[in-house]
């Protein structure tokens, strides 16, 4: 009996998503006490609304457009095919964010793994193709090492087990950049350029692919951008960008 136990604790432990429905806790958005990390009224309050948005970088767009894409993308197209997003980085999604990547609050990784099934779902369910492949936006070392974890790939390995959609490690990051979120428009795309590059034995796995790439926000697209650029050299057949919040302001 205590061996059983033992192993059915273990089991547990592997699917750290799984241990917020062990302990009391409350919805981080309004702090009713509830087992969920965000309470099933905050989540159906502000996170079941779907914009009509650009099918390649998400952004709003107007409902009576004709285009599929925004002004910018026919203009500039993307290095990447699609994005999915969930919400736009405003409050209350913008809380959920902060507190995984700086508040370190894992919990709430595999929710926002969820919602990202979900809103992936409804892209499919417009007959938009899925990827066959995840992977997650990888940091840079220095940044791994303060932080004490990739809150991306938090939420790729839920998002993977979600959507029975395997997830490899694809990209390594050349260097510690700047965090883009401290520069200039202008200068984002300079401080990424050349970052990645896919490592000689994921090359098998990228070619061909159509490939996911997580991550937690877009603003601008730059890193995003740059990564599909670095895959789609590497021989990546179509890359979609499937991310939890949209900034919706460049």
């Amino acid at each position: 009996m205590f061996a059983r136990l033992q192993s059915m604790t273990r089991n547990l432990l592997r699917r750290p998503d799984w241990l917020p429905q062990l302990l009391p806790s409350s919805c981080v958005l309004c702090g009713q006490t509830d087992r969920n990390a965000v309470c099933q009224p905050c989540r159906q309050r502000h996170f079941t609304t779907r914009p009509r948005r650009c099918v390649q970088c998400a952004m709003p767009i107007p409902t009576t457009a004709k285009e599929i894409r925004c002004g910018d993308c026919l203009k500039h197209k993307p290095a990447f095919d699609a994005t999915v997003v969930v919400a736009d980085y405003a409050a209350p999604a913008d809380q959920l964010v902060l507190a995984l990547k700086f508040g370190a609050k894992l919990p709430l990784a595999p929710l926002m793994a969820d919602m990202l099934r979900e809103a992936a779902t409804h892209y499919a369910e417009r007959g938009l193709a899925l990827p066959t492949l995840l992977t997650a936006v990888p940091l840079g070392k220095l940044r791994l090492q303060e932080r004490g974890f990739n809150q991306s790939l938090e939420i790729a390995r839920p998002l993977s087990r979600r959507l029975d959609i395997p997830l490899e490690s694809l990209l390594v990051r050349l260097r510690d950049t700047l965090a883009q979120a401290t520069l200039p428009n202008e200068e984002r795309r300079r401080n990424i350029k050349r970052a990645f590059v896919v490592p000689t034995p994921a090359m098998n796995y990228v070619r061909g692919a159509h490939i996911g790439v997580i991550d937690d926000v877009i603003t601008t697209g730059e890193t995003l951008n740059e990564i599909a650029s670095t895959l789609k050299r590497f021989g990546a057949k179509r890359v979609t960008n499937i991310v939890f919040a949209r900034t919706v302001s460049k």
